[in-house]
């Protein structure tokens, strides 16, 4: 999807927009014509109106636009395309803007306006305006605080796999794809086993020659995978991009959302999560609705793989051991299973 540049302010959420609108009355992705009446509780919009002036147009009181401290956290394996300014339980809004990223932005815009609403009430941010010029979005604030700091018990943890899976089903199935869509879901295993040489020649001999050529069998491999269920997936799809509350799971960060195998939203969970919690596992896919098919149970063991090394080629450079110690550790164990 191309994003149209525009210096214009989009207006996402109709009922942000009261009755101050100069113009026509505001629907889902109409220009800002005028100043907007926010509720009667202000947010607080961090350092957006140092980087985003679009957004003191929309908030009325500019004297509680304050430069606040940025809590977005960088995916795993790839640098973050977006920052967050400001993600706090006790405001209304939050704010986000893309890197230099027409792609992301694009992505994320049209996954708010599109899937994410078919995840339900309260289970994701709600797009309230938009603005392609400086690639920002203004978000509704979801409830509940990362998943990975909860300190949650091993029941708490199964319910919260559980909800994702409910969630990352409704994801997938949220309306069908269109032509174009389907084309690129259709594409998205040999995209991704066609991206397994880039990430070699970045990680170097972080890899052994024979971890370099299990890399390539495997990408061989996921090229002749066969049909597999295809969908709208979310593309980060782990518990730091899932937030906890008393109200159930709310997910966040749909930059990466894309029409693609559904099997590819899996991965991550597969060599951390429930690598070593079977029993989170059993618990997502018992919500999900069904077991994952044959073809997928291949791609998934192919596409760990280049997560491996698209690991180790991220990681070190950009001081995550963690992302490092992800992918050795999957490497070592493929290694150990195929080549004994």
């Amino acid at each position: 999807m191309n994003q149209q540049h525009s210096s214009e302010i989009l207006i996402e959420d109709p009922h942000l927009c009261g009755k101050r609108l100069r113009g026509p009355q505001a629907g889902r992705g109409q220009p800002l014509a005028g100043a907007v009446k926010l509720p009667p509780r202000q947010p607080d919009v961090g350092g957006c109106g140092l980087y985003c002036p679009w957004i003191k147009r929309i908030v009325n009181h500019r004297d509680n636009v304050r430069r606040g401290s940025d809590t977005g956290v960088a995916p795993d394996n790839v640098p973050d395309s977006h920052a967050t300014l400001r993600r706090r339980s006790q405001t209304n809004w939050t704010s986000r803007w893309s890197v230099n990223s027409v792609k992301f932005f694009a992505r994320e815009t049209r996954a708010y306006r599109g899937v994410v609403p078919a995840l339900g009430h309260g289970r994701a941010p709600r797009l309230l305006a938009s603005r392609a010029d400086d690639l920002a979005l203004l978000l509704s604030v979801a409830p509940g605080g990362p998943v990975p700091g909860l300190g949650l018990t091993a029941a708490e943890w199964r319910s919260v796999h559980a909800q994702a899976g409910m969630l990352c089903a409704r994801l997938h199935d949220a309306g069908a794809l269109d032509p174009r869509d389907r084309t690129e879901a259709e594409a998205s295993l040999v995209a991704a086993a066609d991206g397994a040489e880039k990430y070699l020649g970045r990680a170097g001999d972080r890899l052994t020659a024979d971890e370099q050529q299990l890399v390539r069998d495997y990408a061989a491999q996921l090229r002749r995978v066969g049909p597999v269920p295809l969908g709208c997936i979310h593309g980060d799809n782990q518990p730091r991009n899932w937030l906890w509350s008393e109200a159930g799971l709310a997910l966040v960060d749909f930059e990466r959302t894309r029409p693609a195998a559904r099997v590819q939203d899996l991965v991550v969970l597969a060599v951390t999560e429930w690598l070593d919690h079977p029993d989170r596992e059993r618990a997502f896919l018992q919500a999900y609705g069904r077991d994952l098919t044959g073809a997928e149970r291949h791609a998934l063991r192919c596409l760990t793989a280049l997560d491996a090394v698209n690991c180790l080629a991220w990681g070190p450079d950009n001081g995550h051991p963690e992302v490092t110690a992800r992918g050795r550790r999957t490497l070592e164990r493929l290694m150990k299973e195929d080549r004994p």
